[in-house]
């Protein structure tokens, strides 16, 4: 056998075109889900460590007096404001569903791109782990970009 027919020929999942837009998306998702889960962290020190919640609107339960926007005390793990909207648990709720769309972006290039399946889980970690999601963002573009720019006949042609 030749040194060339034992070399594994690379093929992607799809069209150079198709893995450049995977790659924009999972881009913009790695950042909006890294800078969501910031917020999250802060608001889970701010809840576990100094036992309040950021609150929009409302009245307050003890005195009766309106509340505009600010931290309030929790007792008993309870707000102590009635009504309004509580911008600590829409941080949970808005993480979580760019988290999942974080994920959609991420299985879409790690199935175009045919990586092994350990990558897609350290990728996906990225969600999860604060700042991971930036450092990933970087490397997987970066590996990305360099393998289709190093096999230019590897992606399908439609």
């Amino acid at each position: 056998m030749t040194e060339t027919s034992r070399v594994p020929k690379r093929r992607f999942g799809g069209t150079a075109a198709q893995i450049r837009s995977a790659l924009g998306f999972y881009r913009v998702l790695a950042y909006l889900t890294g800078s969501m889960l910031l917020l999250l962290t802060a608001e889970l020190v701010v809840r576990y460590g100094f036992g309040s919640v950021l609150m929009a609107g409302g009245m307050n339960t003890a005195t009766g007096a309106a509340h505009g926007f600010g931290f309030v005390p929790l007792q008993n793990g309870a707000s102590t404001v009635a009504g309004g909207v509580n911008i600590s648990t829409t941080v949970l709720i808005i993480h979580g569903w760019m988290y999942v769309l974080y994920l959609i972006a991420d299985f879409r290039l790690w199935s175009l791109m045919r990586w092994p399946f350990g990558k897609f889980i350290l990728i996906a970690l990225g969600g999860v782990i604060p700042f991971l999601s930036f450092i990933m963002e970087r490397r997987v573009h970066a590996e990305a970009q360099a393998e289709v720019a190093a096999n230019p006949r590897a992606s399908k042609r439609y």
